[in-house]
C-alpha cells in the first residue's frame, strides 16, 4: 500500500527535513520519497490544511487495567485512546492483577499489539509480584520485552533498591524509581501548602519526593548503575537531578503532564478529577518542571494514564482514588504551555522519550514509516462522548484545548480521525 501526504511540515529534531514543508510518500510501512514535490501515484494521498508530521509519539506511562481491572480499561480500549492521542506506541504499567513480574505475563502483553497501529511496550516489576521483598525476574522479563522495571507507587526499601541497581547493571536493565516516601506523609491527599492549608485536607509534603531522589542518587552513585526517575514534581526535585547529571551520574528522569499544565489551586474547589498522585504542586514547582524540561534535567512527558471508574473518583475528595486518565489529551495539554516551543513539545513525546528506552525513530528516507499527523493551530473543546477510554475520570471534559491529532501510520496501517 502506497501513501502519499502531500505539503506536511516535518517536525523532527535530528531529520535533514526538520522544519521543511515537503510530500511524503511511504510503501509498504517504509518512507520511500521525501521531496519539495511528489508526483507517484498513491493508492491514498492525504492533504489537510497545517498538516504537521513527527515521528510517532510515545507516552511512556499508561496503565491499562489489563489484567484485573478491566471494567476500568482494557488493553483494547487503552490501545484506542492511545490512537486517539495520536501514540504510535506506549510504556506499559505492570501493577495489574496479576502483576507483571514474569516472562509469560510480558509475552501476554506483547502479543497484544504485534503489527498493530499502537505497540505496546510493558514494564515488568522491580520486586516479585509488587510485595517488596524479592527481586522479580528481571533479566528474563527483558529477553522477553520489558523495555524497564518499576513498582508503579509502591515503596521501595533502600536494601531492595540497592540489591536491583547492582543486578540491573549485569544487562543494562532500566529501573525506574517513582520517588516518594509514604511514611512521611500517611494518608495525604494534596500538597503542603496553600491547597492543604485552604482545604484543610491531609498533605503530602515536597520533601516526601525529594528525600527520595536523594537517597537513590546516593545508592546510584555507590553502585555506578543507571536509574530513571518517573513522575517528578518539585523544584527541589529538579536541582538534585540537574546536579546530579552535571557530575556524569547516569540519570533520567519524566514528570507527567498534569504537574505541568495544572498548580496545587485546582484542589481549592475539592474537585476530585484533579487527585492525583505525585499531587499538583505549587506554581513555583510547576514552572521549575518547565525549565528542567527546556534544559534537558527532565527528557520526557508521560501522562500516567490512569483510569478510575466512578465509584472511585465521584466521591467526597479525601475517599477518591489517585489519578486522571489523559493519553489522549496529552498533547493539546502539553501544547499549551507557552515557554516551550512546538519542536521542544513534539521532541518530550516523540524523539526524546523514544531515546529513553532505546525506541528511536528516524524520520528519513529508508526509514519505518510511524509517524503521527497533526495540527498544533486547531482549537477544540473535550466532549466526554469523544473520549476513548472506557472511564472519563478527567478534569479537561468541557474544556477548550489547541492542538489536534490527525492520524497516526505504523506497522503499514493508517489511521485517520
Amino acid at each position: 500500500m502506497k501513501i502519499l501526504l502531500k505539503s506536511c511540515k516535518l517536525i523532527a529534531s535530528g531529520s535533514s527535513h526538520n522544519g521543511k514543508v515537503v510530500d511524503l510518500l511511504i510503501s509498504d510501512g517504509t518512507i520511500q520519497k521525501i521531496a519539495d514535490q511528489i508526483a507517484d501515484s498513491a493508492d491514498q494521498t492525504i492533504e489537510i490544511p497545517n498538516l504537521h508530521v513527527s515521528c510517532g509519539w510515545f507516552d511512556a506511562k499508561v496503565h491499562f487495567c489489563d489484567p484485573g481491572d478491566e471494567v476500568m480499561e482494557d488493553i483494547e480500549s487503552g490501545k484506542k485512546a492511545a490512537a486517539a492521542g495520536g501514540f504510535t506506541a506506549v510504556g506499559l504499567n505492570p501493577a495489574t492483577q496479576p502483576p507483571l513480574s514474569n516472562k509469560s505475563q510480558i509475552e501476554y502483553v506483547k502479543g497484544n499489539s504485534q503489527n498493530e497501529m499502537v505497540e505496546i511496550h510493558p514494564y515488568g516489576t522491580i520486586t516479585d509480584q509488587l510485595k517488596g521483598k524479592n527481586l522479580s525476574e528481571m533479566y528474563e522479563m527483558q529477553q522477553s520485552g520489558a523495555i524497564g522495571f518499576t513498582d508503579d507507587h509502591k515503596h521501595i526499601a533502600a536494601g531492595i533498591m540497592y540489591r536491583a541497581l547492582l543486578y540491573s547493571k549485569n544487562f543494562d536493565g532500566r529501573v525506574i524509581s517513582f520517588p516518594w516516601d509514604k511514611s512521611i506523609f500517611g494518608k495525604g491527599y494534596v500538597h503542603e501548602g496553600k491547597a492543604s492549608v485552604l482545604t484543610g485536607l491531609k498533605s503530602i509534603p515536597a520533601i516526601a519526593e525529594y528525600l527520595m531522589v536523594q537517597q537513590n542518587l546516593s545508592l546510584l552513585e555507590y553502585t555506578d548503575s543507571s536509574i530513571h526517575f518517573s513522575g517528578i514534581s518539585t523544584a527541589k526535585s529538579v536541582d538534585l537531578i540537574r546536579e546530579a547529571r552535571k557530575t556524569g551520574l547516569k540519570v533520567r528522569a519524566d514528570c507527567y503532564v498534569q504537574n505541568v499544565v495544572f498548580n496545587e489551586d485546582e484542589v481549592l474547589g475539592f474537585d476530585s478529577s484533579y487527585k492525583v498522585l505525585p499531587p499538583l504542586r505549587s506554581e513555583e514547582d510547576r514552572k521549575a518542571l518547565i525549565a528542567g524540561l527546556k534544559d534537558g534535567t527532565i527528557d520526557a512527558v508521560c501522562s500516567d494514564h490512569r483510569p478510575q471508574d466512578v465509584e472511585h473518583k465521584d466521591v467526597e475528595f479525601d475517599h477518591a482514588s489517585f489519578g486522571m486518565i489523559g493519553v489522549q489529551t496529552l498533547f493539546p495539554a502539553l501544547n499549551g504551555i507557552e515557554e516551550l516551543s512546538l519542536e521542544e513539545k513534539i521532541n518530550l513525546i516523540s524523539t526524546k522519550s523514544r531515546n529513553l528506552f532505546g525506541l528511536d525513530r528516524k524520520l528519513e528516507e529508508g526509514e519505518k514509516a510511524e509517524l503521527t499527523l497533526f495540527d498544533p493551530e486547531t482549537v477544540w473543546t473535550v466532549e466526554k462522548a469523544d473520549l476513548n477510554s472506557k472511564s472519563k475520570n478527567t478534569p479537561l471534559i468541557g474544556k477548550e484545548l489547541k492542538g489536534k491529532v490527525l492520524g497516526t501510520i505504523n506497522n503499514g496501517h493508517l489511521n485517520l480521525l
